[in-house]
């Protein structure tokens, strides 16, 4: 979830360029990819040796977290910028369930995930499938409050599972808990962040000693103003994989902390 945190790069660039605008054309392309990277999750999870996408020779120790770019990790969409990280970390002594019941307490993400995830409730809960409603914010330069909402589906099968959470409508919000508090238009905003889908896979290890846990983030933000490139486009490629560790590491302390 606190891949929002990509979002700070392009904190400079509403300083200097103002609005964006989200075209049809990068909206479609990013669902084409989208259903790409789908497609080739559901074949990875039918048999527990294709399970998650990181070579279970690395042998992840229960302090280290793995940060790979996916498909370079970042291309141009016309307009916008697709942004496309994996991570993953082992935790010992952790369960399928409890990495399950972690992704499914909605309640309890502002704690994990602090200080991105402000608030966040479940708006219609079907055990399986979740309408999720999330208050986010990132400050750096500025402060950026966003109002997202995703559909999350969650499955548990024996020693492996699964979470998918798609971004169905992300608002900017402007002067947030004040009497001017107000929605931009869905893509009519500052482009901080259009799109964010998070795909996690979780295995228990062949020995039992604990869990392998992988998030796969893809995103969807504006496009770098012409003349900025030099200034922006290191942060660009930063900021994704600096957040998705940090995501990967809250999830772990969170699930370290469920066992002491």
């Amino acid at each position: 979830m606190r891949a929002i945190g990509i979002t700070a790069a392009f904190l400079v660039m509403a300083v200097h360029s103002g609005a964006a605008h989200l075209t049809p054309s990068a909206d479609q392309e990013f669902a084409r990819y989208i259903a790409g990277v789908e497609t080739r999750l559901a074949n990875q999870h039918t048999s527990l040796e294709t399970y998650l996408a990181t070579s279970r020779s690395l042998q992840l120790t229960s302090g280290s977290v793995q940060i790979e770019p996916v498909n370079g990790g970042i291309r141009s969409l016309g307009g916008a910028l697709l942004h496309h990280w994996r991570a993953a970390a082992f935790i010992p002594n952790s369960t399928p369930k409890d990495m399950l019941a972690l992704l499914r307490n909605y309640s309890n993400f502002p704690r994990i995930y602090a200080p991105e995830v402000v608030s966040s409730r479940a708006v219609k809960d079907d055990g399986d499938t979740t309408t999720l409603a999330m208050r986010l914010k990132e400050q750096r330069l500025v402060t950026v409050v966003l109002d997202a909402e995703y559909q999350v589906e969650s499955h548990l099968n024996g020693d492996r599972g699964y979470s998918l959470s798609r971004s169905t409508h992300i608002w900017q919000i402007d002067d947030p808990g004040s009497s001017r508090e107000r929605k931009h238009k869905e893509g009519d905003d500052d482009g901080y962040l259009w799109r964010l889908n998070s795909y996690w896979s979780f295995a228990k290890a062949v020995d039992g000693s604990g869990l392998s846990i992988e998030c796969e983030a893809v995103s969807l933000t504006r496009d770098v103003p012409i003349g900025l490139g030099w200034l922006l486009n290191p942060l660009i490629q930063r900021l994704p994989r600096e957040m998705l560790e940090l995501t990967l590491k809250s999830t772990r302390n969170a699930l370290k902390e469920a066992h002491r």
